[in-house]
């Protein structure tokens, strides 16, 4: 896993590095030299080829020029502008074959002008210039980044607000700023899904990887089948689908076992065999009413398996009269999946721009994972550590989408697989799935289509 620091944790790494060795230049060497070599491999070579460096006066300006020393010993024809004095300049492919932003980094407050840039590829130093460190703002100009070459660490801001959309790119660099001992925030790399998957035996069985799904109503089955196609992509070696209504409301996929609720008490229904099962799945297109959060409730208390609350389910498991009692008394692991509304019904606080912090305190109140949805996803733990994962994009905008990350986590939760690597490992592949389909008109059952390619590829880092 890639740390992530705020800048002010950066800035104490920084320090701290600063202070070993008594001085700045080596790290500002490395750095230049990283730049330079990502600056290479972007051109495709450097003799003969043009770079215009855009430097500022701090040590990211510095980088830029340690950058354009090793470029014109490269063969390259290297020219250097301030930073300051770029306002209203045109840079296209007449001028230059690439530009190197190192204007300014993770300390800059204000705002800047940067030069019009068109048709020619650019190279971020540490963090494009003018975009806020913490939050990914931007308040005036910024030049939108190719690539990005960042240092120790990925920086919050780069991974949220405009930072995803500016940054292109991103490469992690080490130039011996180690993290400081504190990191409880990480990017997840497709190795670490690849480490959490354990291996199907050989000689599993079908019901060692059950799954329980608790889903779809009258006028709401595309969820069920939806929840229950992805367990069974996903690994699930047994789903057994249970809905609301009568027993034509949901046609189950082919390989799904199912059976309409009965019209109460369902916990003493799913409470009879759920030992069976290694993970339950709870509340995709249930549908809302007291009748139905009392059901839903009765069955988390009742149920003490390793649990997916989602959709509809999620307003259900909080008791208006008891706040979150039902979640604080469960023993397994539970993970709830909401969107920002769903966050906030929760009690979590939405005003709140820091949306790792916010996510980190629900899950503590709550005592469960908690995933909260968006461009990139936050995974939050009780015990404070968060896992951010950013595979996915607009493609995965479409209705049924969250179905289908409900039903990863189901069956890699029954893989065996921790509530925070369950939630983190399916979201990513979940993205990675919705990257995989075309740009137009992508849909939910796409993405359940492609989660066993996805899981072909991530398997391949431990090969």
């Amino acid at each position: 896993m890639i740390p992530v620091l705020t800048p002010e944790q950066m800035r104490a790494a920084d320090s701290a590095a600063l202070e070993s060795v008594g001085g700045g230049d080596v790290f500002i060497r490395r750095a230049g030299h990283a730049v330079a070599r990502v600056a290479r491999t972007m051109l495709g070579g450097t003799y003969g080829r043009r770079v215009l460096v855009i430097a500022g006066k701090g040590h990211n300006g510095d980088d830029g020029r340690v950058a354009a020393e090793w470029l014109t010993e490269w063969g390259a024809s290297v020219q250097i502008l301030d930073a300051s004095e770029v306002a209203g300049h045109i840079i296209d492919s007449l001028v230059t074959d690439l530009v190197i932003d190192a204007a300014y980094g993770i300390g800059f407050r204000g705002t800047w002008s940067p030069p019009y840039v068109l048709d020619v590829p650019v190279l971020a130093v540490d963090i494009p210039s003018g975009l806020n460190a913490l939050d990914g703002t931007v308040e005036g100009g910024v030049l939108v980044a190719d690539r990005t070459v960042t240092f120790a660490a990925v920086k919050t801001g780069m991974l949220f607000g405009d930072g995803p959309s500016l940054c292109g790119e991103i490469d992690v660099v080490d130039v011996g700023i180690d993290p400081i001992d504190d990191v409880s925030t990480f990017l997840v790399e497709s190795s670490d899904v690849a480490t959490w998957l354990p291996p199907r035996d050989r000689r599993a069985h079908k019901w060692d990887h059950a799954v329980r799904v608790i889903a779809g109503s009258v006028g709401m089955a595309g969820a069920a089948s939806l929840v229950s196609a992805a367990a069974m992509r996903a690994g699930a070696g047994m789903v057994h689908l249970s809905w609301r209504g009568d027993m034509n409301a949901v046609t189950p996929p082919t390989e799904v076992v199912g059976r309409a609720l009965p019209v109460q008490n369902w916990a003493v229904d799913i409470a009879a065999d759920i030992n069976r099962f290694a993970a339950l799945v709870i509340g995709p297109g249930l549908g809302r009413g007291d009748d139905i959060g009392t059901e839903v409730r009765a069955v988390l208390s009742s149920c003490d398996v390793p649990v997916v609350i989602d959709g509809d389910g999620i307003g259900a498991s909080v008791d208006p009269g008891a706040g979150h009692s039902v979640l604080l008394a469960r023993t397994s692991a539970t993970i709830l999946t909401p969107h920002d509304g769903e966050f906030a019904a929760l009690g979590g606080d939405v005003a709140n721009t820091d949306r790792i912090a916010a996510t980190r305190e629900l899950a503590a109140r709550t005592n469960c994972t908690i995933l909260r949805k968006g461009p990139t996803t936050v995974v939050a733990d009780p015990d404070g550590a968060v896992y951010l994962v950013a595979t996915g994009d607009e493609r995965l905008a479409t209705a049924g989408s969250g179905d289908v990350l409900s039903g990863i986590i189901g069956a890699f939760l029954a893989r065996g697989l921790s509530a925070h690597e369950a939630a983190a490992a399916a979201s990513f592949v979940h993205g990675m799935a919705g990257s995989s389909c075309s740009h137009e008109g992508a849909i939910a059952r796409d993405v359940v289509a492609l989660i066993s390619e996805v899981l072909t590829e991530v398997a391949h880092h431990v090969n």
